[in-house]
């Protein structure tokens, strides 16, 4: 697989000096700090759970090791280790030993074609072009046809079969002896070896003029199972085209300015925050950044999903993957490449089944006990009918039907087919999900809290008039504020636009702005910096004073208006049988009216960061499992101590870290979307259980009392994975509510100003 490109193979063959290995693997990994390291390595050979729990199991092992977690999607593991208690290449060699390559990752090669696919789709159409002239053969054998016309199409199947199997079941094949060579069993052993034995005794029944051969069953299976592992491997691949489509959007260089003028283009990796680059009409900006100078329309589609471009201009702050539409930008590089925006979405797209979910976890435990009971089972099946009988034939051809119909390929897909499917589900919609873990949990919450200011609110205080003085007194305010670049000033500034600047005003930090005018001294700022503690102002509204020698003259509110889409989230999560609670810092009467406005019934003012990780723990002490939806860095430690959380992707740094979901729609529609699509893929989930379980009561006592020839056991088998997979992608199908922008204009309620 050629996604993840072997620029350097880590095993003792490639690399003979095991100190140069060594430092190979150190300088790839991830500084962690406090002594840790982070190796990402590429295992192309993976294909199935027990894979995963084989070498993630091999690595826990080792001392060094402090986690490791194996993604299925990207096909690749992930290990924090401390280079103290042993060498790097004891991973390598660990991953080796159990029969698996791995791979440093190559970032200039890793968006390579896959050729996993192409291979798969030739050895799909081998088998299945073998396997429908074997059955036109077999169909003239099953109508009685004379005995030297039946070795003679036996024969000539033989023919077509051999050097079918032989290419078609490589993959197969290749992985089972990889297992073996290192005394392991995968799920590919029985699967070669019932093929194999299908072939060898049709083989054996040709050369002595027997009359039944199972070519057709031998070939057929092969078909069937190429059918599964080739859907699963496109589904795998649609999951990993999102990530590698994100990666594409940061270009791969820029074009760097000096501070004495000289331009040098340079690599993505080699920018550095601080550094000057120069961004044309047209490009995306390949980190994050400030602007300089210069003025220009951007499409910030990617971050926000609306398709209207913003104005930006010197001071403002973009996110990589945006794009300059209009003119020539100059920006200051803000984070490296590894730290973008970009790179944030791609590690929660990559995360998104890097941690075991419980019921992947179920899964993974029926696999990993797999391989030895169905050797054991189709053993004794072998011995009670060749020592019951005496027909070792029938004993062997029973053998391998249970070989055959006993291959758990749709337990084996009934959770992470799921799981991809709805990530998908959901990154289509803009929302990013972090494990299969978390959507398991998202399933079963039963009340939602919210954090206030931007997230039930805009989180951009506007300016909702005068309520204090004469109304031209905005007028000298708007002129103290033109010094300022608070949100609170340029509200003022805007309410009253064109007026020059007050000349040797001065801006005090956390109290105002202070000027001197003639022989006035005029003050712009907080309740007490402008002595107007003794006046009454609106509950719900912000206040910012302008005094006159110390006398408040005018006074101005703002007001955070509710976003116009969260009075119909709540009501629909309501419907959906949750709770709902405002955890918030702010004062008791805008936290009160929102909660009102909103028809939260348990609105809790005033909270402190470990308050609110208090009022989560007191919602599970009392049996209720919460999803926390936050966007500041104050809310972090509550959206970790959550059940789950979920986090807008103009959340701080801090608080999107923490959050299980990142939406970067910036709609709250996306909270009932998901938890929607959570609780649907649930249900799937289990339902692909229950599927799983009866095909195996069913098919296992029926092919061990002998009642399933090879052939109808290879149909049964890979019809079980088909339908485990069809009933995943109902998730695509089915309506569910979509978390459109809203179109509505903010309630006037969250803008009045009461009297």
């Amino acid at each position: 697989m050629t996604c993840c490109a072997p620029a350097i193979e880590a095993s003792a063959e490639n690399i003979s000096a095991p100190e140069t290995n060594d430092d190979i693997l150190r300088d790839a990994s991830l500084d962690l700090g406090n002594g840790h390291l982070q190796l990402e390595l590429a295992l192309p050979d993976i294909h199935c759970a027990a894979c995963i729990n084989t070498i993630e199991k091999a690595l826990a092992q080792l001392p060094m090791v402090e986690t490791a977690r194996v993604n299925f999607s990207t096909k690749r593991v992930r290990v924090d280790y401390a280079p103290a208690k042993g060498r790097p290449s004891a991973i390598t060699a660990a991953i080796r030993a159990r029969g698996y390559r791995s791979f440093l990752l190559d970032p200039e090669t890793d968006n390579q074609t896959d050729t996993t696919l192409r291979d798969l789709v030739r050895a799909l159409a081998v088998a299945g072009f073998a396997a429908a002239n074997i059955m036109l053969f077999s169909v003239s054998i099953w109508s009685g046809a004379e005995p030297v016309t039946r070795d003679l199409f036996h024969w000539i199947s033989a023919l077509i079969a051999v050097p079918a199997v032989a290419y078609a079941g490589r993959p197969f094949f290749t992985s089972a002896w990889r297992a073996l060579r290192h005394g392991a069993l995968n799920m590919d052993v029985p699967i070669s070896l019932a093929v194999l034995l299908a072939l060898a005794l049709s083989l054996f029944e040709t050369y002595n003029h027997g009359q039944h051969a199972y070519f057709d069953a031998s070939v057929t299976l092969l078909f069937f199972l190429l059918i599964g592992r080739t859907l699963d491997h496109m589904m795998r691949e649609k999951a990993r085209s999102a990530v590698r489509n994100l990666a594409r959007l940061a270009p791969p260089h820029a074009n760097r300015r000096h501070e004495d003028g000289r331009h040098e283009k340079i690599a993505l990796k080699e920018i550095l925050p601080g550094m000057l680059l120069d961004i044309a009409p047209g490009d995306r900006l390949p980190v994050d950044a400030e602007i300089v100078s210069g003025d220009s329309d951007v499409d910030i589609s990617l971050i926000n999903g609306e398709p209207v471009p913003e104005h930006a201009g010197p001071g403002s702050a973009l996110l990589a993957g945006t794009t300059n539409l209009s003119g020539p930008l100059l920006v200051r590089a803000t984070n490296a490449a590894a730290d973008s925006f970009l790179a944030r979405m791609i590690a929660l797209m990559e995360a998104a089944e890097g941690s075991k979910a419980g019921y992947k976890n179920i899964a993974d435990r029926a696999a990993a006990i797999y391989a030895p009971t169905v050797h054991i089972l189709a053993l004794g099946t072998l011995l009670f009918w060749g020592l019951s009988t005496g027909n070792w034939h029938m004993a062997i051809l029973y053998a391998i039907a249970v070989l055959i119909i006993t291959c758990p390929c749709a337990l084996a897909l009934a959770v992470p087919i799921v799981h991809i499917v709805a990530s998908g589900r959901l990154f289509e919609q803009n929302i990013m999900m972090r494990d299969g873990a978390a959507l398991e949990r998202l399933a079963q919450i039963d009340r939602g809290a919210f954090d206030k200011t931007g997230t039930l609110t805009i989180g951009k205080p506007r300016f909702t008039g005068q309520f204090y003085g004469k109304p031209e007194l905005l007028a000298r305010a708007a002129s103290l504020a033109a010094i300022s670049r608070h949100p609170f000033s340029k509200a003022i500034r805007t309410a009253a636009p064109d007026l020059p600047a007050v000349k040797k005003a001065r801006e005090i930090p956390g109290s105002g702005i202070e000027a001197k005018i003639a022989k006035d001294t005029w003050r712009l700022g907080n309740t007490g910096f402008c002595h107007a503690d003794a006046i009454d102002t609106p509950d719900q509204s912000s206040v910012v004073w302008l005094s006159r020698n110390d006398v408040p003259v005018a006074g101005f509110a703002f007001a955070d208006p509710i976003r116009p889409e969260a009075a119909k989230t709540i009501a629909a999560l309501q419907a959906l049988g949750l709770q709902t609670s405002l955890l918030s810092g702010d004062r008791s009467a805008p936290v009160l009216y929102t909660a009102e406005t909103l028809g939260i019934a348990d609105a809790r003012p005033g909270l402190t960061p470990e308050q609110k990780v208090a009022a989560l723990n007191d919602f599970s002490a009392h049996g209720q499992k919460t999803v926390m939806i936050g966007d500041g860095i104050n809310d972090a430690p509550a959206l970790r101590a959550a059940f789950t959380s979920m986090a807008p992707s103009s959340a701080a740094d801090i608080g999107r870290n923490a959050a299980d979901f990142v939406y970067t729609n910036d709609n709250l529609g996306a909270v009932v979307f998901t938890i929607t699509i959570a609780r649907r893929a649930a249900a799937m989930v289990r339902q692909n259980f229950g599927l799983a379980i009866i095909y195996n009561c069913i098919a296992v006592p029926l092919a061990v009392t002998g009642h399933v020839t090879p052939l109808v056991a290879a149909i049964a088998m890979s019809s079980s994975s088909i339908i485990v997979t069809l009933n995943a992608l109902r998730l695509r199908w089915g309506s569910t509510p979509k978390p459109t922008p809203a179109t509505t204009p903010a309630s006037t309620a969250a803008l009045s100003i009461p009297t």
